[in-house]
Parts: structure tokens; C-alpha cells; sequence
């Protein structure tokens, strides 16, 4: 033991954290991500692990924010950190400082992933959206004051409607300041003017060019707007978030203009056509009531003669009422007699007196009935008593017998052949009972 050198625990930790910090200062790590966790620190912890092992890392709050997209369990990514060993608990982790999605890149996961989330929140869902107005008087327009999107739509809208009103809130369309410029400008449209609809632009571009309008600011910002939001970002290829969550979205900023407006020239045609119209349904209107009425003239009759009738009818009516209301008071004369008639012999007093001598009667056979049965109940009393009296046991007592029982079983004695010299009995009597004692048995 005095040849070997020993290490104490901290000793050999803190070689093995020397060795491997050194060792692997900066390293590539392939694996899937489980057991994600986000304390209220903002830090990520988790496992990378393959079909054979497992290693225990975290990317700290500062760099976690960086990230485009949000880690997920079962999420396979490529890391870059370095090692580092937890003196106290002697675990060694990796400290990841890049991570990127394997297979696919960073900003297409985030993609997706806002996507299904705002997706399964409501954002997409066809029965929010709102509705363009038919011809808008004033058109706010989102986008670069320096891009071609700004310019292609001036040129539509001017073309198609020069009365229309525009306003052009400039903001970047890339970069990092862009979200918020364009947050900014929605809400200024929203709250701040009156306009009728809102032209959300920019022309082209790759996914990196794009990422502001595939931010989760602008998409909600677009959901809560009162008005009508079109999305005309990048070419008909091009998908962003912002499509999904407007109300209308144009796959170019011209398609955009064009929906919006309406060529002047067409609705000028278009009003033409239906005044025509109109005036054709009038006069069709106008001429059938014209022939309707004079069908009418043609059979209304001459007014003189049509009172004449009225009056001649008048007369007739009078002469009926004349006869008929005589013999109508005479029938009815007859009937109220007959009704009297009938009520009388169903006088209240005649009913009470006829009821009363009911009720006399049968109160007098109700009692007759009760004594007659009172009669026979008494009779049938008596017979029943008698015969009780017959096989009451102390009937026959009275009658000169008595009751032998045996002492102390007080059961009763039937049989001599039962009883020995000396044993007491009890013997009852009609009245009282006596004790005695067995002298002799006779059988």
C-alpha cells in the first residue's frame, strides 16, 4: 500500500473533469431529444440519446432563445458544445451552444411547428375570417417604400380605380426589426385610421427572406385586427403564416390589388347594365298594371244603377224582416212557456220535500235493520259464551273437580301409577288450592 498512490474522490473528479473538459472542448453530437425541461430559469435541459446510450445536456437561457424553433421530445438534431463535468454529483453533461434539426432546417421546423400550434389554437379557421368590402374607399398598405411590391400595386389600384384612397406605412420586410415594424404598422391601421382593408406586401424571397411574416407577433397581430387583413407575400409559390392567418391572401401583391378593387370602367358597365335592367323591369311593372286596370274599368259597372240594386235588395231584405220577426218572438214565446213549464215541475222545494220523505224512510228501516242485527249478534254472544263456559277447564272446577299437579314440576297428574309414596302435590279447587302428601298409591 505505501508504493500505490490513492486518490480521494474529489481528487479523481476533478482529473476526469480536467481530462474530459480538455479532451472534448468543442464537439458534434448527433442524437434524439427526451425528457425536455424548461424551469422558470429559461434554461433547456435534457437527454440526447441513441439506440445504446444517453447523455444528460442543457442549452443555457441566452443561447435557448436563439433558437427558431422550440426542442421537442422525440426531435432528432445535431448539437455543438463542449463537455463539462458537475464536481458535486460527479456527472458529466454536454453544454450545448448550436443545435439544428436533423433532416430538415431550423427555420422549416419552427415553421411547422408555429403552424400546428396556431392551427390547433383557431387561427386558420375559415369561419373567422372577414369579409372584403364590396368597393373600399380607403386602402391601407403594408410593406417596403422602396420595393417593387409597393410599386406594382400603386400602378394596379391606380389603374383600375384612381379614386380609390391610399396610404403607404413603410416598414422593413426583412431582418430583425421587421416583426416589430410590422406589428406596429397593423395596429396603426387598425386603431388609428379608417381604413377598410389592409394590404400586407413584399415581393419574393427565400424562407430566411420571408421569416417576418412567419413570426408568431405578426400572425397574431393579424388575427386580432378589426378589419380585413390580404396577404400578398413573396410569389404563388411562397406559403407564410401570415397567409393562413389573413383573412384573404393573393398569391402576388398585384393579384392583391386587383382583389381589392374592382375595375372602374367594369362597374360603370356593370351599373349600366343593371339601370337598363331595372328600367325594363319597370316598364314591364308599369305596363301590366296599366292593362290590369283597365280590365278592372271594364267591368266596373255605372254607379246609379249599382245603387239601384243595393236599394231594390234593401227593400226585399226589409219586407222579410218584416214578416219573419213576428213569427220568430211568437216560437220563442212558446218555448220560454214550455221551459217554464219543466223548471217548475223541477222546483228546488218540490226535489228537497220528495228527498226529505226518502231519507225518513230509510233512516227508519236503517234502525229497524240494527236492532235486528244487534238481535241476532246478541243471541250468537250468548250461545258462543256457553259454549266456552263448557270447555273452560275452571267451569269445570266449579262444578266439584279439581286439578292435580305434581310439585315442584307443577305438571299435571293423570296417572296414579306416576306418583311414589311422599310425593307433594298441589291440588286446585273451584276456590283456593291446597298442598299434601302422597301416603299411598293405588293402581
Amino acid at each position: 500500500m505505501e508504493n500505490k498512490f490513492i486518490f480521494t474522490v474529489s481528487e479523481l473528479t476533478r482529473h476526469i473533469k480536467d481530462t474530459l473538459e480538455s479532451v472534448y472542448p468543442d464537439v458534434w453530437v448527433e442524437g434524439e431529444i427526451s425528457n425536455v425541461r424548461i424551469p422558470s430559469s429559461g434554461h433547456c435541459y435534457f437527454t440526447l440519446k441513441d439506440e445504446k446510450s444517453q447523455m444528460r445536456s442543457v442549452i443555457f437561457r441566452f443561447q435557448n432563445k436563439l433558437l427558431k424553433f422550440v426542442p421537442e421530445d422525440g426531435l432528432k438534431v445535431i448539437c455543438r458544445g463542449r463537455i463539462h463535468v458537475y464536481e458535486p454529483r460527479g456527472e458529466y453533461q454536454l453544454l450545448v451552444e448550436v443545435m439544428e434539426p436533423r433532416g430538415v432546417g431550423d427555420l422549416q421546423l419552427a415553421f411547422e411547428q408555429l403552424k400546428k400550434r396556431l392551427q390547433e389554437e383557431g387561427l386558420f379557421d375559415s369561419t373567422k375570417k372577414k369579409s372584403l368590402a364590396v368597393l373600399p374607399q380607403r386602402i391601407a398598405v403594408i410593406t417596403s417604400p422602396t420595393g417593387a411590391a409597393v410599386r406594382d400595386i400603386i400602378k394596379v389600384i391606380s389603374r383600375r380605380f384612381p379614386n380609390v384612397g391610399l396610404m403607404i406605412l413603410p416598414v422593413k420586410v426583412q431582418g430583425d426589426e421587421a416583426p416589430d415594424e410590422i406589428v406596429a404598422a397593423l395596429e396603426t391601421a387598425n386603431e388609428q385610421t379608417d381604413a377598410d382593408v389592409v394590404i400586407l406586401a413584399r415581393g419574393g424571397g427565400s424562407l430566411e427572406d420571408l421569416w417576418a411574416f412567419n413570426t408568431e407577433k405578426v400572425a397574431r397581430t393579424i388575427f386580432d385586427a378589426t378589419i380585413p387583413v390580404i396577404s400578398a407575400v413573396g410569389h404563388e409559390i411562397d406559403f407564410t403564416i401570415a397567409d393562413f392567418v389573413a383573412d384573404v391572401r393573393a398569391p402576388t401583391p398585384s393579384a392583391a390589388a386587383e382583389l381589392v378593387v374592382k375595375e372602374k370602367n367594369e362597374l360603370i358597365r356593370h351599373m349600366a347594365d343593371t339601370n337598363a335592367r331595372l328600367k325594363n323591369v319597370i316598364t314591364q311593372a308599369v305596363e301590366r298594371n296599366r292593362a290590369a286596370i283597365a280590365s278592372l274599368h271594364s267591368h266596373l259597372k255605372y254607379p246609379v244603377k249599382m245603387i239601384t240594386d243595393y236599394q231594390l235588395r234593401l227593400d226585399d231584405i226589409h219586407m222579410r224582416l218584416v214578416q219573419t220577426i213576428p213569427r220568430f218572438i211568437k216560437y220563442k214565446r212558446a218555448d220560454i212557456l214550455n221551459a217554464k213549464k219543466i223548471l217548475l215541475s223541477h222546483a228546488p222545494m218540490h226535489i228537497i220535500t220528495r228527498t226529505r220523505t226518502q231519507l225518513q224512510y230509510l233512516a227508519k228501516n236503517l234502525a229497524t235493520l240494527i236492532r235486528s242485527a244487534a238481535d241476532v249478534k246478541q243471541t250468537l254472544l250468548q250461545t258462543g259464551t256457553m259454549r266456552l263456559n263448557t270447555l273452560n277447564p275452571l267451569y269445570a272446577l266449579q262444578r266439584g273437580f279439581s286439578i292435580t299437579r305434581g310439585v315442584p314440576s307443577m305438571r299435571i297428574v293423570k296417572d296414579a301409577a306416576t306418583l311414589q309414596k311422599d310425593d307433594i302435590l298441589q291440588v286446585q279447587f273451584s276456590k283456593g288450592m291446597i298442598d299434601c302428601k302422597v301416603t299411598k298409591v293405588k293402581k
